[in-house]
């Protein structure tokens, strides 16, 4: 375990736990990040790479010395975990899959890090702010629309319904498809979708993401032939997909889209 008189050395292997460490007042404790932790990049600039969420470079990281690595179960390979396990003092695992499940995740970071000063205040802070964003969403009668959400091509692949993204969109009503749950970790998460499934005609709207394929506009006719019924449009992965201190802005954008969509009725 870790020694209370010793200063933190945090790697987080996940880019929504990094901006989550700055958020709570903990970046000069990062000693280590992913190619793909990239925001707030100023308070990233000088925290050393370790290589991808899938592909850590573990060498690079016991050179590092962290006493806590932060991971997700969704995000990183069991495996790796494994190996960590054999020199890191302290594995934090996370495993958020709805925007509610932030809060337990704000208070998990309150437990690890409190003795930290402001750590607390500040994911009280957090919480706060998710709380009325999510009281937000409630406020609004949405009607139901069958959303597909694509996150990949070549082959298409969209989010299963236990997914984070799938719990966020269901916030204003948007049913993902296909109707399917992928559990907890694995391929199923992020089901393949075949061109001609007899579903993709019922779809009412088409969400190409931002990330992790680079989803533009380039792409909206692609999407239109996939379901031809449907409303095709680019949206904000980062905003959508991860937690953390991104998810109060996340459902204020996602209530915008739905707004401007005119899916949103009078207040409930």
């Amino acid at each position: 375990m870790h020694n209370s008189n010793e200063a933190f050395r945090i790697a987080s292997l996940v880019p929504s736990l990094t901006e989550l460490m700055v958020s709570l007042g903990l970046g000069p404790r990062l000693v280590a990040r992913t190619g793909f932790c990239i925001h707030p990049a100023q308070a990233l600039a000088n925290v050393p790479k370790v290589g991808g969420t899938k592909d850590v470079k573990v060498d690079r990281l016991r050179e590092l010395a962290p006493t806590h690595v932060l991971v997700n179960v969704d995000e990183n390979r069991l495996e790796t975990v494994q190996v960590l396990r054999e020199f890191v003092p302290n594995i934090v695992v996370t495993h958020p899959c709805s925007p509610e499940d932030n809060l337990g995740l704000f208070s998990q970071m309150s437990e690890v890090f409190g003795r930290e000063p402001g750590v607390f205040e500040r994911a009280g802070q957090l919480a706060d702010e998710l709380r009325e964003e999510l009281a937000a969403c409630e406020r609004t009668a949405w009607p139901t629309a069958k959303v597909l959400y694509l996150i990949w091509r070549d082959p298409w692949m969209a989010v299963a319904r236990d997914t984070y993204i799938a719990q966020m969109l269901a916030k204003v009503n948007w049913q993902t498809w296909p109707a399917q749950r992928g559990g907890e970790s694995g391929a199923a998460r992020y089901p393949v979708v075949e061109p001609h499934a007899h579903w993709l005609a019922g779809v009412e709207r088409v969400l190409l993401s931002s990330e992790p394929y680079r989803f533009d506009e380039s792409h909206l006719d692609a999407a239109r032939a996939l379901c031809p019924n449907a409303h095709a449009q680019c949206v904000d992965g980062e905003l959508l997909s991860w937690y953390g201190p991104r998810c109060a802005a996340g459902l204020r954008y996602l209530r915008g889209l739905a707004q401007s969509a005119g899916d949103a009725s009078t207040p409930a």
